[in-house]
């Protein structure tokens, strides 16, 4: 079986270039790229009586998306990816679906440059080492203003 590169979807800037990174790897490699996003929980009392309908919206918005950069994955790796949506947090959600899949080989994130905050996931990775995906599993991580032209030399 192909190995796979897990990719978080966000809506951060340095994204795309994860996503550009990754396809290109499996690409080179015959591998394929798994597209994970991450439905924040809805635990407020409050909204008890409509969780139900804001959790099915989130999960037809995190469908579309996926849908939509899937279709740029593809192109970019040669294979259709995989989609994961999970709820909660997204360490934990990293971590299920990490051991779920054995064939996940390479976690890819992406930081943000220019001096801003490396993100909540790569700055746990750096605290928690192999202890963040509950196996080992290499982590790329991305400098998220890497060019097409970077990511193509790099790949």
């Amino acid at each position: 079986m192909p190995r796979k590169f897990l990719v978080v979807v966000d809506d951060s800037p340095e994204f795309d270039a994860a996503l550009r990174y990754a396809s290109r790897r499996a690409r080179s490699t015959g591998g394929r790229v798994a597209l994970l996003a991450v439905i924040p929980d809805s635990s407020d009392e409050h909204w008890a009586g409509v969780r139900e309908e804001i959790q099915r919206q989130q999960r037809a918005e995190a469908e579309a998306l996926l849908t939509r950069l899937g279709a740029e994955a593809a192109e970019r790796s040669g294979a259709q990816p995989i989609f994961i949506i999970e709820a909660g947090d997204a360490q934990a959600a990293i971590r299920k679906t990490v051991g779920d899949d054995p064939e996940i080989k390479i976690l890819v994130l992406a930081s943000a440059g220019g001096g801003k905050s490396a993100g909540p996931l790569v700055s746990a990775v750096l605290k928690h080492g192999a202890a963040f995906t509950g196996r080992k599993l290499p982590v790329t991580i991305v400098p998220g203003e890497l060019t097409d032209a970077e990511i193509e030399d790099l790949a």
